[in-house]
């Protein structure tokens, strides 16, 4: 059998001399290998008497684990440079200007949620934000939710895991588990929107596993239904730029609001197209009402000292209707020729005393 040492040398030695990772798999194959050296001398100790048997293993494990160690710390260093170099490759210089045919765009959806913020800016509203992923108090029990409701089933929810002490975060399937959270950490009077992501199992032509929505919500001792009617007919209004948009108000069901009502706005269809603003037909856009005294409580505001309004709607769904978009899909394509068409500048900041719309 051929020195142990001088062979783990050899072998280390050219393990740290391969210049790629083509070269170093090489030297594995010839050395760990069905028919490398050292499973070869692996093969012959069958042929040796027992004491010699023992040793030889003995000094050839170590001879493997040498050299095996060698191949991963060799592997790591060699796959970290080939990763430098394909970054240094690829590197972009970012104070180089704009080439004209490859300037960006802001996505409708982007351009809508500042539209939004814009207007109920100017009626003294602040932006909050909150988690993606919920537990059942926030997403919920708290917005007097019952465990029975359809809204929490898996059909509709998207869950997560189970954790260890048996529960199940999930993904918020509206951003008023925000409102929860605001109302839990502030004192009121509070006056917030809350625009963002939620999740719903749900796909087709006008509905996506995942879409935007912005919530509003009031809470004072003195706020009443006519200031919800007052702050919805502005701000519909304002948002699709016409100031006699007709704005009626339907009683509905919410479990987190007391009344509740759907609000439509006016709008024509004639020759396919649809038109928003006087006409014969109408169109719902959003749920809204009086937030009902067990979410206050639930939250730990006393509802004998106050009261508030919430609304909430689907910017994807508002955003279609002002700009003419048919198809929601298409939100989410990622399409560069639908964003230039759609698109708007990305430097154009929306104001009620510019216009909303550049």
């Amino acid at each position: 059998m051929e020195n142990l040492d001088d062979l783990k040398s050899e072998l280390v030695a050219a393990v740290d001399a391969a210049a790629t990772l083509g070269d170093l798999e090489e030297i594995r194959i010839s050395a760990l290998g069905k028919k490398g050296r050292v499973t070869g001398l692996m093969k012959g100790l069958g042929s040796l008497a027992p004491e010699e048997r023992r040793d030889a293993g003995q000094n050839l494990n170590i001879v493997k684990n040498a050299v095996t160690a060698a191949l991963e710390s060799r592997r790591d260093a060699l796959a970290d440079a080939e990763l430098d170099a394909q970054l240094e490759a690829d590197r972009v210089d970012v104070t180089l200007p704009v080439r004209p045919e490859v300037e960006g765009r802001l996505h409708p959806i982007s351009q809508t949620i500042d539209e939004i913020i814009a207007i109920f800016g100017e009626m003294g509203f602040t932006v909050a934000e909150g988690p993606d992923i919920e537990d059942n108090f926030h997403n919920f029990t708290a917005l007097n939710i019952p465990p029975e409701h359809p809204a929490r089933q898996m059909h509709d929810t998207f869950y997560l895991p189970e954790q260890e002490d048996g529960t199940r975060k999930l993904l918020r399937t509206h951003t008023s588990s925000v409102q929860i959270r605001t109302m839990q950490t502030s004192e009121p009077p509070l006056r917030i929107i809350v625009p963002g992501r939620a999740y719903r199992c749900d796909s087709d032509m006008t509905h996506t596993p995942m879409f935007h929505q912005v919530e509003g919500l009031i809470v004072d001792k003195s706020v009443h239904m006519g200031h919800l009617k007052g702050c919805i007919i502005d701000f519909c209004r304002s948002y699709f730029e016409s100031p006699d948009v007709p704005v009626r108000f339907r009683p509905s069901f919410f479990p987190f609001t007391e009344p509740s009502a759907e609000v439509d706005i006016g709008c024509s269809r004639s020759g396919g197209t649809l038109k928003i603003g006087a006409g014969e037909d109408w169109l719902e856009i959003l749920g809204c009402g009086m937030v009902h005294p067990k979410v206050l409580e639930a939250c730990g505001i006393d509802s004998s000292e106050y009261q508030g309004f919430a609304f909430g709607m689907g910017i994807e769904r508002i955003a279609m209707l002002k700009y003419g978009m048919p198809d929601l899909r298409a939100f989410f394509d990622a399409d560069m020729r639908w964003l230039r068409h759609y698109g708007f500048a990305s430097l154009e900041v929306p104001t009620l005393l510019r216009g909303l719309t550049p």
